[in-house]
């Protein structure tokens, strides 16, 4: 019952947070966002956890550049200026609003992505375009065309995003799923990779590796799988450790997300804030070795 309580009553502080945040600094709001979804002071003076860490940069490292990394079609271009088009995803078609989609142009089965959604929100997987609910997808998207993730979180690249809608191709891997790839990167480093099973299962899987493919027990899953677990090794995991890296240069902190296709690779997005800097799933442990990982840069805040 007191757990209860307790959760709804965060629930209503974070609510009056976002709807009075605009008249609160940028460092205010996140200090008190930081302590109703942790339970705890943040330190900004002196960082030492992945998600202070993550809080600071939000803050003092606000690079105009990196709008167009979180960007869900500029990032693309930005990907093959680095890696190849041969990484990218092909992409049907990009629009301003959802009145725009021709659907009879789009094949029978495709992703539709704002581009300004973060995490799962905003996305939109066809599989057979002839039993569509094409209402539910008009509210899904234009939900997320309005939304605002650094009103919300303090996401500075997400300001001033242009937000629109994008048709990708669709495509599942050999497990039958599309399962994710994401590095935990530094400054052209890649450390480590989650890989992220069963999402639209109801019950997604999060396992970290390292680049040997041994199981890194840093989270939660990680810390409850059996002794003898193991997943099967991408056969070509190194190449994803040296896309990862490349496509992190000069960047404090990334997470690269790809994609592994039957043995081909795809760039999926660049993700400066992994649960926006309030993942619970971490073990405490894992937020300060990922803590070590992330050298701050010198200031840099661009408004």
């Amino acid at each position: 019952m007191r757990v209860r309580i307790v959760k709804n009553l965060r629930r209503v502080a974070l609510g009056l947070l976002r709807r009075c945040g605009i008249c609160l600094s940028d460092k205010v709001f996140l200090q008190l966002q930081y302590y109703f979804y942790m339970g705890k002071k943040l330190n900004l003076k002196c960082p030492a956890t992945f998600q202070e860490k993550l809080q600071w940069l939000k803050l003092y490292n606000r690079r105009p550049e990196y709008t167009n990394m979180v960007d869900k079609y500029e990032a693309k271009k930005y990907a093959a200026s680095l890696i190849g088009e041969e990484f990218i995803i092909p992409t049907f078609g990009v629009w301003n609003n959802f009145d725009e989609i021709d659907f009879s142009q789009l094949p029978n089965q495709f992703v539709l992505k704002t581009t300004n959604g973060g995490g799962s929100s905003g996305i939109i997987i066809c599989k057979d375009k002839a039993t569509l609910d094409v209402s539910y997808v008009r509210k899904v998207l234009n939900n997320s065309l309005h939304s605002d993730i650094y009103r919300a979180f303090k996401e500075w690249p997400y300001k001033n995003i242009h937000p629109r809608i994008i048709a990708e191709k669709y495509m599942v891997d050999e497990s039958g799923e599309l399962r994710d790839f994401k590095f935990t990167c530094t400054n052209g480093v890649a450390h480590n990779v989650m890989l992220c099973m069963d999402r639209y299962s109801g019950d997604t899987k999060f396992y970290f590796f390292d680049k040997s493919w041994n199981l890194l027990r840093l989270n939660k899953r990680g810390r409850e799988a059996p002794t003898d677990f193991t997943v099967p090794k991408p056969r070509n995991i190194e190449q994803m450790f040296e896309i990862a890296a490349k496509l992190s240069e000069k960047l404090p902190y990334a997470r690269i997300d790809l994609y592994n296709v039957n043995g081909k690779i795809y760039f999926g997005e660049i993700t400066f804030f992994p649960q926006s800097g309030y993942d619970s799933n971490l073990l405490p442990e894992a937020e300060f070795e990922f803590g070590n990982l992330v050298k701050l840069p010198s200031k840099y805040v661009q408004q």
